[in-house]
C-alpha cells in the first residue's frame, strides 16, 4: 500500500501546480477510486457512469464525461446520491485527469488485503499533514486495534429483528467496516438467512461525523461492502439526542481539547464538563439499549482528570464497566505521537461489581511506524484473557501483581474516587536509557498531561464564576 500511496502522492505535487490543493486532490481521488472499485466488485452505478467509460476517453472528452458522471451521481436516488452530494470536478487540465485514471487503473484494488479507501486516504492525509503541519489522527484508529475490539465484542445482528451497531465518531468508517467484516467471517462468507439479509445491509449500521470528507469515505467504504449505512453529519455531543438506541457502540472519540471550551447544553448529561471524551462516554451510555454493550477508546487523562471520577461513578451505577485495556505506547503513531490510550468495555443495565484491567503497555516496546508497527499479535493475550462472552461475563483468571490481567473490586475503585488509571507493573523500559520514548513522544505526553490540568483549571474557574 505504501508504494501506491507514494505514487499517488507524487502526482499530487503535479496537481498543486494546476491549482488543486491537497484536500481537493484527495477528494477527487476518492471519487475515482470508488468508480474503479465499483467496477471490480460489480456494484451497480447509473448508465454510462462505469469505470470503463473513463478509461476509454482522453482529452476534452474525458474531462466533459467525468463532469457528467459526477452530475449523474449527485442526482442519483438513495445512498449513492448522498455519497456524491455536492461533488464537483476540480481538474483544469484533462492530461492530469487522464494520468490519474491510468494510475488507478494499474491496480486491482479489491485484491489488496487492506481497507483500501481508508488506507489510501490515511496515507495521503499523513503526507498532507506533514506538509501542512496539521494532524490527521482524528480520522483513524489502527486497524489491528479495531479488529481486536470487534473480535471480543462480537457485533452480531443475525436473528435479532432490531439490532443496531453504531459509531458516533466514525471518521472514515473503520469500526463499522470491521464490524461488518467480522460478521462476514463469522457467517462463513456473508451468507445470511433471507429474513436477515436485507435488514443487516440496510438497517443495522449507523454513524456520525463532524467533517464531510471522512463521512463521505465512510459511506463509500460501506457501500462497496454491500452495506447501506445511515451516517449523520453533525456534532455528536453538542447536538440534542435524536432518540435512536443501539445494541453495540464501537468508537474512538477524537483526541484533544480543540473546540471543547464549554460544556454542551444536554439535559441527558448528568455531569457537566467541557472534556470532549468524557462527554462522549456520557453520550454512549445514553444511546445504548438496556443490555447493550460498548467499547470506547480514551486517552489516559480521561481516566484520572478531575471530572473523570464523577463521570465513571455515574457510569458504574448504570453499567458494568467490566474491562479496561491499557494500549501499548505509540499505538496511534504517526498521527498522535505520545498519546497514551485505553479501551473501556461496558454493558448497560447492571452495576459494576468489579473491573478487570489488562496492561498491554508496561515492558512492551513502543510502537513505531516502521521498525515496530502495531500488529494483531499485540492483542492476542488480551483477547484470550477477555474470554468468549462479549459482555465480559466469561470466567477469567486473575494473574496477580506480576501478571498483566488483574481484577479490582468496585470498592477498590471507589476508594480511588473512581479514577481508573490503575497501574501495578513496574515498567523497566522507562528506566532503560536505550529504550526511552522519542523526545517528540515525551513532549506530546507532557502536552497531553498539561492539557488535562488546563481542563481541570477551566472547570474550576467556571464553577467559581457561577458561585460568584
Amino acid at each position: 500500500m505504501s508504494d501506491i500511496v507514494n505514487k499517488l502522492w507524487g502526482f499530487c505535487h503535479v496537481l498543486r501546480h494546476d491549482g488543486i490543493d491537497y484536500g481537493d486532490y484527495i477528494e477527487q481521488l476518492t471519487y475515482l477510486l470508488f468508480l474503479k472499485m465499483s467496477d471490480e466488485r460489480g456494484v451497480d452505478v447509473p448508465t454510462d457512469c462505469g469505470w470503463p467509460t473513463l478509461t476509454a476517453r482522453s482529452g476534452g472528452q474525458l474531462l466533459d464525461h467525468y463532469t457528467e458522471i459526477l452530475r449523474k451521481l449527485r442526482s442519483a436516488p438513495g445512498l449513492l446520491g448522498d455519497i456524491f452530494a455536492q461533488a464537483m470536478p476540480r481538474f483544469n487540465n484533462p492530461v492530469n485527469l487522464r494520468k490519474l485514471v491510468g494510475l488507478i487503473d494499474e491496480v486491482e484494488w479489491t485484491a489488496l488485503d487492506v481497507d483500501v479507501k481508508g488506507a489510501a486516504f490515511e496515507g495521503l492525509l499523513e503526507r498532507a499533514a506533514s506538509e501542512g503541519k496539521k494532524g490527521a489522527g482524528q480520522y483513524f484508529t489502527p486497524r489491528p486495534l479495531i479488529q481486536s475490539i470487534c473480535q471480543v465484542m462480537q457485533p452480531d445482528p443475525r436473528g435479532k429483528s432490531d439490532f443496531k451497531i453504531a459509531d458516533p465518531a466514525c471518521g472514515t468508517g473503520g469500526f463499522l467496516v470491521c464490524a461488518y467484516e467480522w460478521l462476514v467471517a463469522a457467517s462463513q462468507g456473508g451468507v445470511f438467512d433471507r429474513a436477515d439479509a436485507k435488514r443487516i445491509r440496510q438497517r443495522t449500521y449507523f454513524g456520525q461525523d463532524l467533517v464531510p470528507r471522512p463521512r463521505r469515505l465512510a459511506l463509500m467504504n460501506l457501500y462497496l461492502h454491500g452495506v447501506e449505512p445511515q451516517i449523520y453529519l453533525g456534532d455528536t455531543v453538542y447536538e440534542p439526542d435524536r432518540g435512536e438506541r443501539y445494541d453495540v457502540v464501537l468508537t474512538n472519540p477524537p483526541f484533544g481539547t480543540k473546540g471543547a471550551n464549554q460544556a454542551p447544553d444536554r439535559d441527558d448529561f448528568t455531569i457537566e464538563t467541557s472534556n470532549k471524551q468524557l462527554n462522549f462516554v456520557q453520550h454512549v451510555v445514553n444511546v445504548l439499549k438496556p443490555g447493550g454493550r460498548a467499547a470506547i477508546v480514551l486517552p489516559d487523562n480521561c481516566l484520572f482528570e478531575d471530572k473523570a471520577g464523577e463521570v465513571f461513578r455515574i457510569v458504574m451505577e448504570d453499567c458494568a464497566l467490566h474491562t479496561v485495556l491499557r494500549l501499548p505506547r505509540g499505538t496511534f503513531t504517526p498521527y498522535s505521537q505520545g498519546v497514551k490510550a485505553n479501551v473501556i468495555f461496558l454493558e448497560k443495565g447492571r452495576p459494576t461489581e468489579e473491573t478487570w484491567i489488562f496492561d498491554a503497555r508496561s515492558n512492551v516496546p513502543g510502537i513505531t511506524k516502521k521498525e515496530r508497527p502495531l500488529t494483531a499479535a499485540h492483542f492476542t493475550d488480551f483477547e484470550k484473557a477477555y474470554g468468549a462472552d462479549p459482555n465480559g461475563r466469561a470466567k477469567r483468571k486473575e494473574l496477580g501483581e506480576e501478571g498483566r490481567f488483574r481484577q479490582f473490586p468496585r470498592k477498590a475503585i471507589e476508594q480511588r474516587d473512581y479514577k481508573l488509571d490503575v497501574t501495578w507493573l513496574k515498567d523497566d523500559s522507562l528506566e532503560d536509557a536505550d529504550d526511552l520514548p522519542e523526545p517528540l513522544d515525551l513532549a506530546a505526553e507532557t502536552l497531553g498531561e498539561l492539557e488535562a490540568v488546563m481542563a481541570d483549571l477551566r472547570e474550576m474557574v467556571a464553577l467559581l464564576e457561577r458561585e460568584a
